[in-house]
């Protein structure tokens, strides 16, 4: 019987049509995982004065959706871990399409908290399960490059909710905004029922379904004609890998450490985001920038900080983790700078789009990174649980943008306090390189067909 090792055939070939088919599904349904996660913000001085929240509320509301995203990532990464990959981000979708449509009928500070929770449930879930499913399609040396790339998808949805809210929400209210992100959303969802395929390394991992297999391959690679009584495997993982996923998988071996310096980071960097995405434009409009103005500044500041991610990626596939460091490296001393110093309004504009941006892109970096250290077995639970306790951040930021709000202290001390989190986020990158080398060297490559 012959065997084919699907790792050395994804290694060994460069990305084709079926990948970049794959790239664009995924990318499309980021831009409105970007695009819900923005627009809640731009909305949020609309609702404030239709619904009447107070800066405390609206930053519950804020941090409910993160809640909801963080439980969501353990529950469909621990789905999509055991049953696939495909079928849970596909039911995902639709679900946060439905509930994105929904909360444009939310009449209530209760009702937006209820569904704002369970929204962020069916996002949680599925990108992380996207960033698997096409990292198990590509080479390795273009893992943190596609995954970066996907999320580019995110950032542009997030730069067009601010020009989509300006747009729409004079005319039709912000309910107007939340129907078209969920009738997107819905859209997109279609498109990944008909065309998104189940990852073969998945399939490989848990023995199933050799016939889906044989065809992907077929797709993928049509030279190498492959027959589903092909003995398919994994070269570059241990065999029995495949079973019930344990928290404790986790942190085997070096990933005790590669696990929890990931944490950490991935922590300290989405309260960074979070609280800049959440309160950017609110925070521009105290200080006294016109609503439009604040619109654009940050959605600029999210295109820019994708721009950054995206030259990141080819250092980080080459370097490793050590290149996540450099933006944090950066924007460190400018967010300091702009907390401590007296500035002209010009150079506090300039230096918070340098500094966002900055932030976003390294950003950028921790993610790419969160799911490729793991086995094929538990590489969604990887990613999805790194993702999901990075939410711990996510909600703390909302919150304490609210606190500082209301307490009264100037909003521009809130830049200073946060230069913590790119410093945490740089000596984690550190660490994790530190015992990525530290590992052994990979396996002497190997033919991708033998005979048994």
């Amino acid at each position: 019987m012959a065997t084919l090792d699907i790792a050395a055939l994804i290694d060994g070939r460069k990305l084709g049509p079926f990948n970049y088919r794959l790239i664009v599904l995924s990318w499309l349904i980021t831009v409105f995982d970007g695009f819900d996660m923005m627009m809640i913000s731009f909305t949020a001085p609309y609702m404030r004065d239709e619904l009447g929240l107070d800066e405390i509320m609206l930053g519950n509301v804020f941090s409910i959706g993160l809640l909801g995203m963080m439980l969501g990532g353990f529950a469909l990464a621990y789905l999509g871990d055991r049953f696939g990959r495909r079928n849970v981000i596909v039911g995902a979708a639709f679900a946060f399409g439905l509930l994105t449509l929904a909360t444009a009928f939310a009449r209530s500070y209760e009702q937006l908290l209820v569904l704002r929770f369970l929204d962020g449930f069916a996002i949680g879930g599925m990108l992380p399960l996207a960033w698997a499913l096409n990292i198990e399609f590509v080479p390795r040396r273009y893992r943190a490059t596609v995954v970066t790339v996907i999320m580019m998808g995110y950032s542009l949805g997030s730069a067009l909710a601010g020009p989509v809210t300006v747009l729409v929400a004079p005319q039709h209210g912000w309910e107007g905004v939340f129907i078209f992100g969920g009738g997107a959303t819905i859209l997109c969802a279609l498109l990944l029922l008909f065309f998104l395929p189940e990852s073969i390394r998945f399939l490989v991992a848990k023995g199933k379904s050799p016939e889906v297999v044989a065809a992907t391959i077929n797709r993928i690679a049509p030279d190498v004609e492959v027959q589903p009584t092909t003995r398919f495997v994994l070269g570059d993982e241990s065999a029995g890998q495949a079973g019930n996923f344990r928290i404790g998988q986790l942190f085997q071996g070096d990933l005790r450490w590669i696990t929890t310096l990931l944490w950490l980071g991935y922590i300290a960097s989405t309260l960074a985001v979070y609280f800049k995405a959440n309160w950017g434009p609110i925070v521009y409009e105290d200080l006294a920038f016109s609503r439009d103005t604040a619109a654009y500044v940050s959605s600029l500041s999210g295109a820019l900080g994708a721009l950054c991610g995206l030259l990141l990626m080819r250092f980080t596939d080459r370097y490793g983790a050590i290149a996540v460091a450099i933006y944090p490296a950066l924007s460190t001393p400018i967010l300091l700078f702009i907390g401590l110093a007296p500035l002209s309004p010009d150079a506090f504009l300039l230096l918070s789009i340098l500094s966002t941006s900055l932030v976003s892109g390294g950003h950028f970096g921790i993610l790419s990174i969160a799911g490729v250290y793991y086995a094929t077995s538990i590489r969604a639970n990887g990613a999805g649980w790194a993702t999901s306790i990075a939410k711990i951040g996510g909600i703390a930021g909302p919150l304490i943008g609210g606190y500082v709000l209301a307490s009264g202290l100037p909003i521009v001390r809130s830049f200073a306090i946060l230069a913590i989190c790119p410093l945490i986020l740089m000596l984690c990158a550190f660490g994790i390189a530190h015992f990525v080398r530290r590992r052994l060297g990979e396996a002497p490559a190997t033919s991708q067909f033998r005979k048994d």
